[in-house]
């Protein structure tokens, strides 16, 4: 049995050797290392989506974006390999299930109903809007609203880095983060200024949006978990997650475009 230190001593080793000569055998030991990475960010993509998505194609997603990550991974910039090779493999699952187009049309133009009237709303109430109002904006019951937020659940498949990146491209927070031994103020700046805009908007969500938020980006529950600590039924906490990402993608695309 080799100790923790030996390990990862051998991955270090690993790394370097790959380093001088990109060969595939080293790359293919570096990837069943870091196989487990996979699983758990198939594990969580996969909460909350329809029951005929099958994780293991998520799996295999996420296989490619972890080779994508060891192929373009530069160890001397001062990053964590694991965290951005999860950044990697998350949006190469993403990019697999918006390729597979599985979210209906009807329900994709129901998506950006929503957004219009929550932008709609927001923007004369200077505030945000509660579900009552926002269903009295869409001419709709609550209980129509809620049956809607469970539809849109489907479209709701973001990884909260993209929210930073609303109007600004396409790069992840992982591809934006600074080297501290790099001297770039204008990327520097950039990236805090998503992160304050990011957090801004999150400020302005209701308190119950807003713990299902931190619960399940920066507290890594799943939505079981935190339908216990609501007192909440699973399948609720999915109508508020999706209510809570619709919301700050409009808040994101607001405050981009002002």
């Amino acid at each position: 049995m080799r100790s923790a230190d030996d390990v990862e001593a051998g991955i270090v080793a690993l790394w370097r050797a790959y380093g001088v000569a990109r060969e595939q055998s080293l790359r293919d030991r570096l990837v069943l290392h870091y196989a487990p990475l996979v699983k758990y960010v198939a594990g969580r993509v996969g909460t909350g989506l329809p029951s005929y998505v099958d994780v293991a194609d998520l799996v295999q997603s996420g296989v490619f974006g972890l080779v994508d990550a060891i192929e373009k991974f530069e160890p001397e910039r001062g990053l964590k390999f694991e965290t951005y090779a999860m950044q990697r493999i998350r949006g190469a699952i993403l990019d697999d299930l918006r390729a597979q187009d599985w979210v209906p049309r009807s329900v994709r133009s129901r998506a950006r109903d929503v957004e219009r009237a929550l932008e709609r709303l927001e923007a004369r109430l200077q505030r945000t809007a509660t579900d009552l109002e926002l269903a009295d904006e869409l001419g709709v019951s609550s209980d129509e609203l809620r049956e809607l937020f469970a539809q849109l659940q489907l479209t709701s498949v973001v990884a909260l880095d993209e929210l930073i990146a609303a109007g600004r491209g396409t790069a992840s927070l992982a591809e934006t983060l600074p080297d501290d031994r790099a001297e770039d103020p204008v990327a520097a700046l950039v990236d805090q200024d998503g992160r304050r805009q990011l957090a801004d908007a999150i400020a302005q969500l209701s308190e119950r949006d807003r713990v299902v938020v931190t619960l399940y980006y920066f507290e890594n529950l799943t939505l079981a978990e935190i339908g216990r600590v609501l007192g909440v039924t699973e399948s609720r906490v999915c109508q508020l997650h999706t209510r809570a990402v619709l919301r700050l993608r409009t808040k994101m695309a607001e405050q981009a475009e002002a």
